[in-house]
């Protein structure tokens, strides 16, 4: 299967944004959600790397002279130089302030009509700091001055245009949060919450390097800014073609996922976090799988399926997720999870999805799972990462893909434990894919508690282990609640650990907060008589933004045990 690379959402830089291109520069509206350039060798989550590949599958120069930046949660206008004989007069015009760049933003508070605000600002502990500029700066203050301007007030809220006459890190977010004006959407500085910051780069304005002809570069108010004037609760857009418009957007955010062409399954729209409340968008290959939490009416259930073909999705299954789908009898009930596709045409019943370069066996009729949980894909990678030589356990296994990947990795086993024979059959499945076979790779048929409790009967230890029960389940045995069993059941798991043994725990409980996590995990290793030398938290990947103002649903943390 080819990469999603080439699929329709990201074969070509969007042409909408692309607002000038010719011999020496290139000014484009960048999109929200993506670097201007990679943060790190071998990392491609940045619209410099898309544009590389637009040009390059164009059989035009991928050559981009970098002279200006924008912070990735920023979206508007910015400029690369074409050729490497425009780059000096760019150099000498944004180092000599001789750019005019303009914003707009929106904020929470009261502000003047127009106002220049004069602060001196310094590096404090993960933030800047500002205080009005009188007198003489300290040690280590920069002056910042910025020019602004009140567009339009609602509802308390006020779309500000922004001209910095300075360029200093986080200028105008930092001045206007010492205003009492926070950014909507900026946490760093106490802004209400949003899915992002809502500031955006509306015009630039500078002298051409060829033909020294000022020019003037305007990228147009995104419909976020204009939506966040609005302090009501997000709701599902009324038109298809809105709807199509927003699920390509948070799609195109999602470049860098797919970038590497290895990658054929994401979420490319979830929920709140990218202003569709009530849904979420999975692709595997060329299909889709939309999860609908929320109740809709039959004409709103029509456009949502519309806007996903429409975006390119050759068919789309449903999902109904109950607010406790682990409490249902049966998840493959038709009004549940339909077998076939809502929309367009039907997929395979069974085939096969690639996680950078990993393969998977995957159902998209088959109840409310497919067969890999994709918010699990950056954790997937790390137990790659540390599986070398490694005895593996898997518990709560499903269909083994952390045991795939661990065997890829280099583990010296892997045990890959499920209640359920007909996922560990898929598990097997999956091993063999890879090449992963008995002896070395075993799977058990066993609830968690029954095969950890004979594990410790036995001695059993292992180096590197996952846990991520569900947050209820009943077995003929027993029933587990995240809440109120979690710790216990880590406690018991860490008892099966090698000293400088690894455990990554994981809880998709909503109820369950990061620090409360935590706090099970400290609990944990007390009840089972180790010493944890590390709990570290770990970021949710990109492609599952949490709605505004909330934590992740995933909540991660890899637990070391002291040597």
């Amino acid at each position: 299967m080819k990469g999603l690379a080439d699929h329709r959402l990201w074969r070509a830089f969007p042409a909408g944004r692309i607002l000038h291109d010719d011999d020496d520069i290139l000014v484009i509206d960048k999109p929200w959600g993506l670097a201007t350039h990679a943060p790190e060798k071998g990392r491609f989550d940045d619209v410099a790397s898309w544009l590389r590949a637009h040009f390059g599958a164009a059989g035009k120069s991928d050559y981009l002279g970098i002279h200006q930046r924008l912070d990735r949660e920023t979206s508007g206008v910015l400029l690369f130089s074409r050729r490497k004989e425009a780059n000096a007069s760019l150099a000498k015009q944004f180092e000599g302030r001789a750019v005019e760049k303009t914003y707009v933003a929106v904020v929470a508070g009261r502000l003047p009509e127009r106002a220049t605000l004069r602060h001196f600002l310094r590096e404090g502990d993960g933030r800047m700091e500002a205080r009005p500029a009188q007198g003489t700066p300290k040690r280590g203050e920069q002056l910042a001055v910025t020019l602004l301007r009140s567009l339009t007030r609602k509802s308390g809220r006020v779309l500000v245009e922004l001209s910095p006459e300075t360029g200093r890190t986080h200028q105008l977010r930092v001045q206007l949060a010492a205003l009492g004006s926070p950014i909507v959407g900026d946490a760093t500085y106490g802004g209400a919450p949003g899915v992002r910051p809502l500031l955006h780069a509306r015009r630039l304005v500078l002298d051409h390097p060829r033909t020294g002809e000022r020019v003037t570069f305007e990228a147009p108010v995104p419909d976020d800014l204009e939506r966040g004037l609005d302090v009501r609760p997000a709701a599902l857009p009324e038109s298809t073609a809105e709807i199509t418009a927003r699920i390509v957007e948070a799609a195109q955010r999602r470049f860098g996922v797919v970038a590497e062409g290895d990658t054929t399954a994401l979420r490319i729209a979830n929920a709140e976090g990218d202003a569709l409340p009530g849904i979420s968008l999975d692709l595997y290959g060329e299909h889709g799988v939309l999860s609908l939490y929320d109740v809709l009416d039959e004409a709103t259930l029509a456009r949502v399926l519309e806007g996903a073909t429409s975006a390119g999705l050759r068919g789309v299954y449903a999902k109904f997720r109950p607010k406790d789908a682990s409490r249902l009898p049966d998840t493959r009930r038709e009004d549940v999870a339909p077998a076939a596709p809502l929309a367009g045409e039907a997929a395979p019943e069974s085939f096969e999805i690639v996680e950078r370069g990993v393969p998977f066996e995957v159902h998209l009729g088959d109840g409310l799972s497919t067969g890999i949980f994709l918010d699990q894909r950056e954790n997937r990678a790390r137990i790659r990462e540390l599986a070398k030589g490694a005895r593996f356990l898997n518990l709560f296994a499903y269909t083994g893909s952390f045991s795939v990947v661990a065997a890829l990795g280099g583990a010296r086993s892997t045990t890959t434990v499920d209640i359920s024979r007909t996922v560990l059959a898929w598990a097997e499945r999956n091993l063999a894919r890879v090449g992963a076979h008995a002896p070395d790779h075993v799977t058990v048929e066993s609830d968690a508690v029954g095969f950890l409790d004979r594990a410790a009967r036995k001695g059993e230890r292992f180096d590197l282990a996952v846990l991520d029960p569900p947050s209820f389940s009943t077995t003929k045995k027993r029933t587990f609640s995240a809440e109120s069993d979690y710790a216990d059941l880590a406690a018991r798991t860490l008892k099966v650990m090698a000293p400088g043994g690894r455990l990554l725990a994981c809880t998709n409980h909503r109820g369950i907060t990061m620090s409360r996590f935590r706090k099970m995990l400290h609990e944990a290793a007390r009840l089972a008589g180790v010493t944890a030398a590390q709990v570290k938290s770990l970021p949710a990947p990109a492609d599952f933004p949490p709605p505004p103002g909330a934590e992740p649903h995933l909540k991660s943390v890899l637990v070391t045990l002291a040597k």
